[in-house]
């Protein structure tokens, strides 16, 4: 029996995990067919503009447990030879979860992850856009209510069948840890330049700037690297 898939979400206080914190935690187990959803009470306020995407109050999280609970509870659900996929998982709720098992000293579960965000933009570039909406929309896949973690959870589950169609899980796994090394430019005024050809000026403002560090140009990063022309920044 291969890997086992549980899809999961998390809503949060805010977009920088080393600040925010978790207030909702959700995850779907297709082969057990069980969830797991729960609040998380982040120890401060949530901001505004945070609760008007996701309409989670100070009210509705108050009397909810800490991470440090809830985060052992999501590892004990994660039990066994499993791959956890989220939607933006490498920029986003990895992120949270491991920032989140530092600062309540638990140790980091050492699952392999999918990030179904990066598997639609690499074998799925003919689509204009991947947002998990998006990606709905265009299966035809009844909507539901978007932004709160166990219905984005569902919503991922069944998007992710429609992308992969029969693949295995190892097979994902293995497809998306191979390189996709760049040979052009792959955007601003130097696109469609072979790299060799790039001034090392502009790469280096590229790097400066934080531009390669950015989730999308990480493999342009990389083939900098396997070219030489990734410059040393202090």
């Amino acid at each position: 029996m291969g890997k086992r898939a549980i899809y999961y979400d998390t809503e949060t206080t805010g977009v920088r995990p080393e600040k925010d914190r978790i207030i909702e935690i959700a995850a779907y187990d297709p082969v057990r067919d069980e969830t797991f959803c729960m609040f998380v009470n982040p120890g401060c306020p949530i901001p505004p503009e945070a609760s008007a995407i996701h309409n989670i109050s100070d009210d509705m999280v108050k009397d909810a447990p800490d991470f440090s609970e809830v985060g052992k509870l999501f590892a004990e659900f994660c039990d066994g030879d499993v791959v956890l996929i989220a939607h933006n998982n490498d920029a986003f709720d990895q992120k949270f979860l491991e920032c989140e098992c530092l600062r309540n000293e638990l140790p980091i579960p050492k699952w392999p992850y999918i990030d179904s965000l990066k598997f639609a933009r690499k074998y799925r570039p003919d689509l204009p856009r991947h947002s998990l909406q998006h990606l709905r929309e265009y299966h035809g896949i009844e909507a539901n209510q978007a932004h709160r973690a166990l219905d984005d959870v569902i919503i991922l589950h069944k998007v992710f069948n429609e992308l992969i169609d029969d693949l295995s899980m190892e097979l994902i796994l293995e497809l998306m840890n191979q390189k996709n090394v760049l040979r052009h430019m792959p955007f601003g005024k130097h696109k469609g330049k072979p790299l060799k050809d790039i001034p090392p000026g502009y790469i280096r403002w590229l790097a400066e700037n934080g531009a390669l560090d950015k989730t999308d140009n990480l493999d342009l990063k990389e083939s900098l690297k396997e070219l030489g022309m990734l410059p040393d920044i202090q």
